[in-house]
């Protein structure tokens, strides 16, 4: 799966640009420090017709810090926070509220964590263009500083794309069981989301965008997620407490069914662990393999697949804590606690 992952799956053609009228969307809780980086590289790109940040309650200076944009560009307006409704998810009611106002044809949903490149709007709309797309996510770089996330960030590619026939979903980009998207970047024609219902359809999720994604297919929409890393960047967490929160509340919920969850668990330890505990030379040597050749594609330090056994330890005590978190009165993010849908 790894070796058809890195050798088949695309990456966006750099050479297509197609400027179009396109909104980004921006939702932001507590997000002063890190959205002048992300709008800085939106507003540098071809074709933005407007720049909306929501703010969703946010306990820092996230709102001046959109206001002080908004003074020096036009395009730049801050949409500002409305009562979470019950049975609503705080982020994909901050996406649908923004879907609301926008105005143009392409809605572009960006994390405000995410950094541009210089074209990178123009040349995602020339893909979805090209290949008949409504829904385009562009999967991203990871920008990693700190020791812990060059060691564990990393397993987030290795878990998607040890399972993920990425190739296959190419072939097929109107089949539900092989929807994916990053949060990071979603590119949507307007018209589509709307008749998919938008967010609206995943509000009570907390690892909305993929099942956006099959719940697009599912609607009769086309979809893909291509390789965008030279698109656009994100630095997720930048700590180990944070990577340990922040992935605490996703885990656990990015399965639909618990027996799912644990035949996730059980394989995990017994392919990717349990050979270099039990001394199976040639089975660790394979996972060797595969984590040298993502990191290769993906650009990780090549230190960290040496480290394999202490991250993929790592990963499942993670998702054990997610478990019991969920089973024990919820995870807490942001100032929010999260509990099973």
């Amino acid at each position: 799966m790894v070796v058809a992952n890195v050798i088949l799956w695309p990456a966006v053609d750099p050479r297509r640009a197609a400027p179009a009228p396109v909104s980004v969307l921006i939702p932001a809780r507590d997000e002063a420090a890190k959205l002048p980086a992300c709008l800085d590289s939106v507003l540098q790109q071809d074709g933005v017709r407007e720049v909306l940040v929501y703010d969703d309650h946010s306990r820092d200076a996230t709102p001046e810090v959109v206001l002080a944009y908004a003074r020096r560009d036009s395009r730049v307006r801050l949409i500002p926070p409305s009562p979470l409704p019950p049975q609503w998810r705080g982020k994909p009611f901050a996406c649908y509220t923004l879907a609301a106002a926008a105005s143009a044809e392409w809605l572009l949903f960006l994390d405000a964590d995410a950094v541009l490149t210089p074209g990178a709007i123009p040349r995602a709309l020339a893909e979805a263009e090209r290949r008949g797309l409504t829904l385009l996510s562009c999967w991203p770089g990871l920008r990693m500083e700190s020791f812990w996330e060059k060691l564990l960030m990393p397993m987030l590619n290795f878990v998607v794309f040890t399972l993920y026939p990425a190739p296959l979903a190419i072939r097929q980009p109107s089949n539900p069981a092989l929807g994916l998207a990053h949060g990071v970047f979603m590119l949507a024609r307007r018209e589509a989301y709307h008749r998919v219902g938008g967010h609206a359809a995943v509000r009570t999720e907390l690892f909305e965008d993929t099942l956006l994604a099959r719940i697009w297919r599912q609607r009769g929409e086309r979809s893909l997620c291509l390789d965008g890393q030279r698109l656009v960047s994100t630095r997720m967490y930048e700590s180990l407490s944070g990577i340990w929160r922040g992935f605490q509340k996703n885990f656990y919920p990015a399965f639909r069914a618990p027996l799912s969850f644990w035949l996730f668990l059980s394989f995990h330890a017994l392919a990717f662990l349990v050979p270099f505990l039990g001394g199976f030379w040639f089975a660790a040597a394979a996972v060797l393999a595969a984590r040298l050749l993502l990191a290769l594609r993906f650009r990780h330090p090549l230190w960290s697949c040496a480290l394999h056994p202490v991250a993929q330890a790592f990963l499942l005590a993670l998702g054990l804590s997610s478990w019991w978190r969920f089973h024990h009165g919820g995870v807490e993010w942001k100032g929010r606690r999260y509990r099973a849908a």
